[in-house]
């Protein structure tokens, strides 16, 4: 199984074996800009380590998000690409319980990623496995106004270290951004129960920050 995210700062890759229930080789990058030039070099880093060709890869995984547009849509794009050419599935997890997996919390707790625009994705958690919200995006105060709970919950990602005056419970010493390996793992347990996983479709949950600018003028022949 080969596992792949780009919807948060972390360009993150992995092979797993689910039969064997091991990772054979991770690769994990931290640039919010240049998901499209280590996305590529990180999947033929870990297929070189393992000693693995593309071709042996019957899963692909990709994290769906939430997450800023284009850098999600390269981890999308490229797992579509790679099924497509090896004629294999491709599943869909939500971004934010990859993160929420990686913890292995047992109580109750909250996962937010940088959202920019000053919010955050954000997603509440009964354990580490089980989702009890949607996922939002919010400005941090809104929903600390709407959700008084929250400040009192564990916080874990980038959004909850990044916005500690909000979420009470931040700890850095969980993850903050994705792990390709805990994707992997995540997918693997719910595929043995039978579980239908997501669409590779991008989830967004808000405009593109790109926008035609106000006032422009379409130039016509004459």
């Amino acid at each position: 199984m080969l596992a792949l995210d780009t919807a948060t700062p972390a360009v993150t890759v992995a092979l797993h074996d689910a039969d064997g229930d091991r990772t054979l080789a991770a690769a994990h990058k931290i640039d919010a800009r240049r998901h499209g030039e280590l996305l590529l070099p990180c999947v033929d880093a870990v297929l070189t380590e393992a000693g693995r060709k593309l071709t042996e890869v019957t899963d692909v995984v990709v994290g769906v998000g939430p997450g800023p547009y284009t850098g999600l849509r390269v981890g999308l794009a490229t797992a579509e690409a790679f099924a497509a050419a090896l004629g294999q599935r491709v599943h869909g997890v939500c971004t934010l319980d990859g993160i929420a997996y990686a913890s292995g919390l047992t109580e109750p707790f909250v996962v937010a990623t940088d959202a920019r625009r000053k919010e955050v994705y954000w997603a509440r958690y009964a354990d580490a496995r089980t989702r009890t919200t949607e996922p939002a995006v919010d400005r941090p105060a809104e929903l600390a106004a709407r959700d008084e709970e929250i400040a009192a919950l564990p916080a874990l990602g980038a959004g909850a270290v990044l916005y500690e005056s909000v979420f009470g419970g931040a700890r850095a010493d969980l993850p903050t951004d994705q792990s390709a390996t805990a994707l992997a793992r995540l997918a693997t347990e719910r595929l043995a129960r039978g579980e239908e996983l997501l669409p590779p479709r991008p989830l967004y949950l808000r405009r593109p920050d790109a926008r035609v600018p106000a006032g422009y003028k379409v130039v016509t022949p004459r």
